[in-house]
């Protein structure tokens, strides 16, 4: 019989999607399921990006340029401008969503055995993206004791081999919803130039920073230009996660020119969803405005709310929609899976990310979940409630 890859066999299973059919057989049992286990915000998508493409009058959906349209990567270059990234078209690739554009970006800078150096928790998906592509992770811990601030950059320094090609973050952070201050960045800065490091930061959620705080890009740091990788998507910003559009930044030509082979040989980025994202540019501040305050009262209703159960440990976010949050459990893998097969408090049971699959280093987070608050807030009072009494009965 022929054999599977060791590199098919090494890809994880999303922690996020691999309880989907426990909570499908939940839903046909008649429960009704909260899904806190994935960021699809429930919030709705721009009308003028949705009437963008119904009023198209495209007569043939022909390809589009490998790198995304020119006017597309144009007018994503204005918004940069106004978020004080100074960038130009020919700076840009349009890509099928940030992932491939993470792809794209490993593809271009490291070879085979080559090391990244990660924050973990991170987003998951970092995991299977660098088994994809060959290349090996290596974590730097960060802790739930320090809301997952950026781990002493000592630490950085200790991982650092002749393999090592990059640092990457994620800026808010998925998981975590942890903001890297200007102060971080520029740590992080010095030691990639000290180095001979690229520095990529996926900053799909630029615009969900609360309390005040600003999002720092890495393109707005001065003598990164040979060294800074954006990442960035239409996907949480707009609602438009379905869309699977968005791009890899840098001035660094190489990189962009090295990009574009990869991009040239998948052909191009959907015609209609780069229709759709180019109009979304025109979203008015009030809509970001009316999202922002949305997500920090949910924040705060979730925090207030887990904060009340005894033996819960939750990091406040200060950007994104997520949080980490550590249970009064030994393994949240099997507290996750027996909440969809074996409970539910009045007909109703939720959905959480066990965190585990967050981290690259074996034993960590096992008694972590992630929470995606992107429910409204009645709900998200009403999931905390289940994890109350869940736990009761789990523990009794």
């Amino acid at each position: 019989m022929p054999s599977i890859s060791n590199k098919g066999k090494s890809m994880p299973q999303s922690p996020i999607r691999k309880l989907v059919p426990f909570a499908e057989d939940a839903k046909k049992r008649g429960i009704k399921v909260f899904h806190l286990n994935i960021g699809q915000p429930d919030i709705k998508t721009p009308q003028v990006a949705l009437e963008a493409v119904k009023n198209n009058t495209l007569e043939v959906v022909a390809y589009s340029r490998s790198e995304g349209s020119e006017e597309y990567r144009t007018k994503i270059a204005k918004y940069y401008a106004k978020n004080e990234i100074a960038v130009n078209a020919n700076d840009i690739i349009v890509t099928t969503g940030g992932s491939e554009a993470l792809l794209f970006t490993f593809g271009s800078i490291m070879d085979t055995g080559d090391e990244v150096i990660i924050p973990e928790p991170f987003y998951a998906n970092y995991n299977g993206f660098s088994i994809a592509s060959g290349i090996n992770v290596v974590p730097v811990i960060s802790k739930i004791e320090d809301n997952f601030a950026l781990p002493p950059i000592e630490e950085f320094e200790k991982l650092i081999t002749p393999k090592t090609k990059a640092i990457l973050i994620c800026n808010p952070g998925n998981p975590t919803g942890y903001l890297y201050s200007k102060e971080e960045i520029k740590k992080l800065a010095q030691i990639v130039k000290k180095h001979d490091l690229f520095f990529i930061a996926d900053e799909v959620y630029r615009e969900f920073a609360y309390d005040g705080s600003e999002h720092y890009s890495v393109m707005q740091e001065e003598g990164l230009e040979e060294y800074a990788i954006m990442i960035d998507s239409v996907s949480k910003r707009y609602s438009m996660c379905g869309a699977r559009i968005g791009c890899i930044v840098s001035k660094n030509k190489a990189v962009i020119d090295t990009a574009l082979k990869f991009a040239q040989a998948r052909l191009s980025p959907p015609t209609y969803a780069q229709i759709a994202s180019e109009a979304a540019l025109e979203t008015p501040q009030s809509y970001f405005d009316d999202v922002i305050n949305e997500y920090v009262s949910r924040r705060n209703t979730l925090i207030e709310e887990l904060q009340k159960i005894e033996g819960v440990k939750v990091a406040k976010p200060k950007g994104a929609f997520y949080c980490i949050v550590e249970l009064p459990v030994n393994n949240a893998d099997d507290f996750a899976q027996w909440l969809l097969e074996d409970f539910n408090l009045n007909g109703e049971t939720i959905m959480v990310a066990p965190a585990a699959g967050f981290y690259s280093t074996k034993g960590l987070g096992l008694n972590q979940v992630r929470i995606a608050y992107v429910l409204k807030k009645e709900d998200l009072i009403a999931s905390v409630n289940i994890i109350r009494e869940a736990l009761k009965q789990y523990n009794a």
